[in-house]
Parts: C-alpha cells; sequence; structure tokens
C-alpha cells in the first residue's frame, strides 16, 4: 500500500513537471530564459550580460545544408554585420552534443567561425551538454530568436518564410529577422513575431 501511495505520488509529480518543462521555450511576449554558456575562445556570456540591449540568439550546425545556404550564399554574415553595426548584439549557438553531426571543440569552433567569416558579434557558444538549447526551445538549425533590452523575446522562429535549401530563394524571400528587427528599431509593431523554424534538427 505504502508502494502504490509513493507511486502515485511519483507519477503526480511526473505530471506537473511536463508543463513546466514545456514552458522553458523562449516564447514572443515572455522573458527569455536564463543562460550561462562559455563560448569558443573561453569568455562566459549569460542573459544579463545583454541587460539593456537588442540581442539575436541563432543556432547552428555546420554539416547542415539550411545552415550552408544561408552562409554560403554570405545571407547570414550580412545579417550579422549589418545589425552589429547598429549596436545588435548576436550570438550563434552550438548545441550538437559530443559525437553528433556539428559537434566541435574549442579550437574547431574558432577555425570554422573564421572559415564561415562569422560577423556575429562573440564567437561561437559551445552549448554541448544542450541546456540553452532545451530551454530556448531550440529544434533546428538555424533557429533564431530575438530579445529586447527588457529581456523579453519578440521573436523566435525561421530566419525567412521559405523553406528551401536552395539558396537561390533567398532574394525573393521575406527575412522574419531582419522584418522584426527593422519594425523595432523603429517603434513599429513586428508583424510575424513567431513562424515555424526549418532546417536540420538540433543534434542534442
Amino acid at each position: 500500500m505504502k508502494n502504490s501511495h509513493n507511486l502515485s505520488r511519483w507519477i503526480f509529480s511526473l505530471l506537473l513537471a511536463v508543463p513546466a518543462l514545456a514552458m522553458a521555450a523562449a516564447v514572443p511576449g515572455e522573458q527569455a530564459p536564463a543562460f550561462s554558456e562559455v563560448d569558443a575562445a573561453g569568455k562566459t556570456h549569460t542573459l544579463e550580460n545583454y541587460a539593456g540591449k537588442w540581442l539575436v540568439i541563432e543556432w547552428f550546425n555546420k554539416d547542415c545544408p539550411y545552415v550552408k545556404k544561408h552562409y554560403g550564399s554570405g545571407n547570414m554574415q550580412a545579417l550579422q554585420e549589418k545589425y552589429t553595426g547598429e549596436g545588435i548584439q548576436w550570438l550563434t549557438v552550438i548545441s550538437s552534443a559530443k559525437g553528433k553531426q556539428g559537434h566541435l571543440d574549442p579550437a574547431q569552433a574558432l577555425e570554422v567561425a573564421k572559415s564561415h567569416n562569422l560577423k556575429a558579434s562573440a564567437p561561437f557558444l559551445l552549448d554541448t551538454d544542450g541546456n540553452m538549447g532545451r530551454a530556448f526551445g531550440a529544434k533546428t538549425t538555424p533557429h533564431m530568436f530575438i530579445i529586447n533590452p527588457e529581456g523579453q523575446v519578440v521573436y523566435a522562429g525561421a530566419i525567412d518564410d521559405n523553406d528551401s535549401a536552395n539558396p537561390a530563394v533567398i532574394p525573393k524571400s521575406n527575412n522574419y529577422v531582419a522584418a522584426a528587427l527593422d519594425a523595432s528599431m523603429t517603434g513599429e509593431a513586428i508583424q510575424v513575431a513567431s513562424s515555424r523554424a526549418y532546417g536540420c534538427s538540433v543534434k542534442y
């Protein structure tokens, strides 16, 4: 009887935990999940470091065709260069676990950042244990999030509205990230605050 009671309590606790885990994802209109991650150069980054600033967070896997679409064409670097030039912070995160596709150790990550002509304001954040990715609900590479100076998520989803891996479609695609940042900078409402992220699954 005692074991049955303990089992019931365990099941009840588990059911309570499920919504809490679901709520961990970064949702537009809500506060961004706290994080503390070390980048490839050994510097620690936390959400508090970016208080009072606009922040873009991008998930990356060098072997993903969709990442290659945006980096091989120079599209992602152009976005990074334009908006970091306007004072917006940008973090690129690798959540691939050791032994999984896209995993990089710090030395490799620095080499890839250089070879990809990374224009972000910091080297790759190496989220090897997947804690940051899971907290944000990052599902694909790329998966994009925009956080405002108050720490709230204002955009979460795909980089644009065309889920083809062919870079030829980029000029005709509607870039959700650029549109959200441009609207935010001018005090206008963001027309698309969330979208279905496309790309390769994050290799947790």
